[in-house]
């Protein structure tokens, strides 16, 4: 069975990671995942929060936002106050992307990610966190010729992936049209060692099943496994 837009059900997107995409960021790219499109940036700062004074270790923290005009209906900024849905996917990137670092060589140093969509397709959240973990690995590249220790904070790839169950087919890559109407939505975040970070699953209509769970995970790495490749090719032509 083929999906509305052609694809195989355990088909990605057309996926593009273009790297530089920013001109002053030490770590920038664009990622493209079909018809979602996220600047993605990472910024590295000699200092840390309060609670990691002294402690010789670093952090990360994110940000995430929807540009007004990236959806059909026009996105309010979120100027004073930042609503639960971008807290809960900031609060996501953050802990996908420092499960890929190891803080001790980072010293007391605080990377910023920022994960900006431009537009929006279904699956922002999950292509911030794939291109956000090539914009910091752009950026630990670059601080590494003045700071070697900085060559040494990665210890895997991050990248995360939508499945969900489209009627009773288990689909790869959900778009906005197939998300809106999925009897499952999942969202997989996984390390390049085949070690899950997080897995966000919701019945939206009705329970699933453990057959259909294992299904979907399946699906999910084998996914994830391209991304990884997609991720490393960005980087090598990137940094070389």
């Amino acid at each position: 069975m083929t999906r509305h837009d052609g694809r195989k059900p355990d088909q990605l997107r057309p996926i593009q990671i273009t790297p530089h995409y920013l001109t002053h960021s030490p770590g920038s790219c664009l990622i493209a995942c079909g018809g979602t499109r996220v600047v993605c940036s990472a910024t590295i700062e000699n200092s840390v929060p309060p609670f990691l004074k002294g402690s010789g270790r670093g952090w990360l923290t994110a940000e995430y936002s929807m540009l007004p005009g990236s959806s059909g209906q026009r996105i309010q900024r979120e100027r004073s106050k930042v609503g639960g849905r971008t807290q809960e996917i900031q609060r996501l990137i953050g802990r996908s992307l420092r499960n890929c670092i190891d803080f001790a060589p980072l010293g007391e140093r605080s990377i910023l990610i920022d994960c900006d969509v431009i537009d929006a397709d279904g699956g922002t959240r999950t292509a911030s966190i794939t291109g956000a973990y090539v914009a910091l690995g752009i950026a630990l590249h670059k601080l590494s010729k003045q700071n070697p220790d900085l060559s040494k904070v990665l210890k895997t790839a991050v990248a995360a992936i939508s499945v969900g169950m489209v009627g009773t087919l288990p689909v790869l890559d959900l778009n906005y049209i197939e998300d809106k109407d999925a009897a499952v939505d999942m969202n997989v975040v996984m390390t390049s060692t085949n070690q899950f970070v997080e897995v966000q699953g919701t019945g939206e209509n009705a329970p699933f099943d453990r057959k259909q769970l294992d299904a979907l995970l399946a699906l999910a790495e084998g996914g994830l496994k391209q991304l990884f490749q997609i991720q490393q090719q960005a980087l090598k032509a990137a940094i070389g």
